[in-house]
């Protein structure tokens, strides 16, 4: 991009490292801090929550020691956390780390996460309404999601354009800041251009390599402790019930700690919502888009990582 007339080009060039889940994106983040020295922001939805390390393939210990990552292990599973949070802390964050003189790289699978940071997204700070959310939670179960489209298309037509219809959480939460604000949630949303000059890089297996990424982590899991994990988590008093399980295999695993399955259906289970999620996760990064240079290879993609980063 050029620098604007008569003015230096002064704002720090951020690297968005993005794909599917399973895709390798931690493994890429990882090899290239030995090459070049960075700090991680993530944007993961699942990975802001304490005690939910194996099952959001959190980085681990060693990862962590390697190269800091930035917004992992900052709520308990009870506490609420949104785009609007993430988006301070992350802005607050990237300013922190560029005037320490290091490099951020930003890193992650949630779309809303990513694109509201590239593009400036202002997002107002309402407070979730549990009771609200019950409600319209039990009309998706009665009716379908059908109806939660319907109802958001009576208080907010417009906020359907950026929003998958198959997206519940998303579609409860612009009713819920439509009709707590009193204002449309889609003109609550406003954009200001980023301090920076972000760049994209993706990685992005075929669907046959990535399914199959994705069920060997998830049998490695298993064997790493995760129904221990769930067990803990039941124990201490977070139900299956809260949003942050809503995380691919957290509610089939506690249904087996509880007897309500096997072990073979909640992995089965467990495979196939995740296999949705990386088809999901494929509507907020498409092949298609310009913005995002696409790599099918963690080697391939830390090269020329490396060769952005220097540029």
């Amino acid at each position: 991009p050029l620098a604007r007339q008569g003015e230096p080009m002064t704002e720090p060039r951020i690297l968005f490292i993005v794909g599917p889940t399973a895709s390798g994106k931690t493994e890429a983040v990882i090899a290239l801090s030995q090459l070049t020295p960075i700090e991680v922001i993530s944007a993961d939805s699942r990975q802001v929550y304490r005690g939910m390390s194996i099952g959001t393939a959190k980085p681990n210990a060693h990862d962590q020691a390697l190269v800091h990552h930035h917004i992992v292990d900052i709520v308990d599973p009870d506490e609420s956390f949104n785009l609007a949070e993430f988006l301070r802390i992350a802005r607050a964050t990237i300013e922190s780390i560029t005037a320490r003189g290091q490099t951020p790289v930003v890193v992650g699978g949630t779309g809303q996460y990513v694109w509201g940071l590239w593009e400036g997204w202002r997002v107002p700070p309402v407070p979730p309404d549990h009771r609200l959310r019950s409600e319209l939670e039990n009309l998706a179960i009665t009716n379908g999601s059908g109806a939660l489209v319907e109802k958001l298309r009576s208080v907010d037509a417009e906020a359907l354009d950026g929003i998958d219809p198959r997206n519940i959480r998303r579609i409860i939460r612009a009713i819920e800041v439509s009709v707590l604000s009193g204002l449309p949630f889609s003109a609550r949303r406003s954009k200001v251009t980023p301090a920076f000059r972000p760049v994209a890089l993706g990685i992005l297996p075929g669907r046959d390599s990535l399914y199959r990424s994705i069920d060997n982590r998830i049998d490695t899991m298993i064997k790493a402790g995760w129904i221990q994990e769930v067990r803990l988590l039941l124990k201490n008093g977070y139900g299956p019930e809260l949003p942050s399980f809503a995380a691919s295999g957290y509610r089939e695993i506690a249904a087996y700690t509880e007897g309500q399955l096997s072990l073979e259906e909640a992995v089965a289970r467990t495979k196939s919502s995740t296999h949705r999620l990386a088809r999901s996760q494929g509507t907020w990064f498409k092949p298609s888009d310009p913005r995002i240079g696409w790599h099918d290879s963690v080697e391939s993609l830390v090269p020329a990582a490396l060769a952005t980063l220097r540029s």
